[in-house]
């Protein structure tokens, strides 16, 4: 039976298709008969409680000339759409929180949102990870400069990041005794080094087995993708995401992955989170990404997969 699906992500003609999620979702839902709608974080909006949506008919191609055609938009109610794919980039900003009110309201009316608007409020993708204390590295949160200072000093060398961001962007390494710590902190806090800062970072003991790649699990309602893409740093750089210049290599599971993944799946199954990438380095979970995880195109072209296809077979046969 077609559904009729509607993508809530950033501006479509800036993607980059060969490695876009979300687009490979979309040629999946098409491919299956599926009416496609297309909005932006600007055409939601509440009319007496009511969700709705200036949602514009959209068709996608395989063709990086020209990917996608859109219709003329029109303001719909979204409760009379059956899925709705949350797939905007973080920040995780008041913007992207009142988006998730919105679509609550259209979970509430009947259509299936995916990933669950609460879920998404509730769970920072960087602190959820820490509810999984069994499958993390020595890791502290923080807006005290001077705590995340004796953190660096006890570990000898950390890696530090704010709460909010993505692609590794703001994400510093550091040893102990290094002159630009204090620099560091005074960014990520948002304050002075001496006191309490503006908002919380997070310090991770550094994971030597980033070299061999931060791998990236893709789990749909729980269930790993037998195959993670291990972004692999390259010449000095220590980051190995994708967006940092990372080589991303596919990796078949290993037995800590799957004792990892089934450590996390029925908390992921409960807060009705579906689609699901875990960041892994080494024997450590770092992350769990649930607003909008990636890596999906990449490991389709290394292993003939199609897991966008066994995305839809689980929103299509949600019993």
């Amino acid at each position: 039976m077609a559904l009729s699906i509607a993508v809530l992500m950033d501006p479509i003609g800036a993607i980059k298709i060969a490695k876009d999620t979300s687009f490979a979702m979309l040629l999946e839902a098409q491919r299956r008969g599926h009416r496609l709608h297309y909005m932006e974080q600007g055409d939601l909006a509440l009319r007496d409680g009511a969700p709705y949506a200036r949602l514009a008919p959209l068709a996608v191609r395989e063709d990086a000339a020209g990917w996608f055609s859109l219709g003329e938009r029109q303001w719909r109610d979204l409760r009379e759409i059956d899925v709705v794919l949350m797939r905007k980039d973080p920040p995780v900003d008041a913007q992207f929180i009142y988006d998730t009110m919105v679509l609550e309201a259209a979970q509430r009316g009947g259509a299936r949102v995916v990933n669950d608007p609460r879920s998404l409020r509730d769970c920072n993708e960087k602190l959820f990870a820490l509810q999984f204390p069994q499958c993390i590295a020595p890791t502290l949160v923080a807006r005290d400069a001077g705590e995340l200072r004796r953190f660096v000093a006890e570990h000898g060398e950390a890696v530090l990041k704010p709460l909010d961001g993505m692609g590794g962007r703001g994400i510093f390494k550091v040893r102990a005794g290094d002159g630009n710590l204090n620099s560091m902190l005074e960014t990520l806090l948002a304050g002075g080094p001496h006191g309490e800062g503006r908002q919380f970072a997070i310090a991770q003991k550094f994971i030597p087995q980033i070299s061999a790649g931060d791998k990236r699990i893709l789990l749909i309602d729980g269930e790993p993708v037998p195959y993670a893409l291990a972004r692999i740093p390259q010449g000095d750089e220590f980051r190995g995401n994708l967006a940092a210049g990372g080589r991303g290599e596919g990796v078949p599971l290993g037995e800590r992955d799957r004792w990892i993944a089934a450590q996390v799946a029925p908390e992921l199954r409960r807060r009705g989170l579906r689609f699901v990438g875990l960041d892994v380095i080494g024997d450590y979970l770092t992350e769990i990404n649930i607003t909008s995880p990636t890596c999906v195109r990449e490991l389709d072209a290394q292993f003939g997969l199609n897991i966008a296809g066994q995305l839809f077979d689980a929103i299509e046969n949600p019993g």
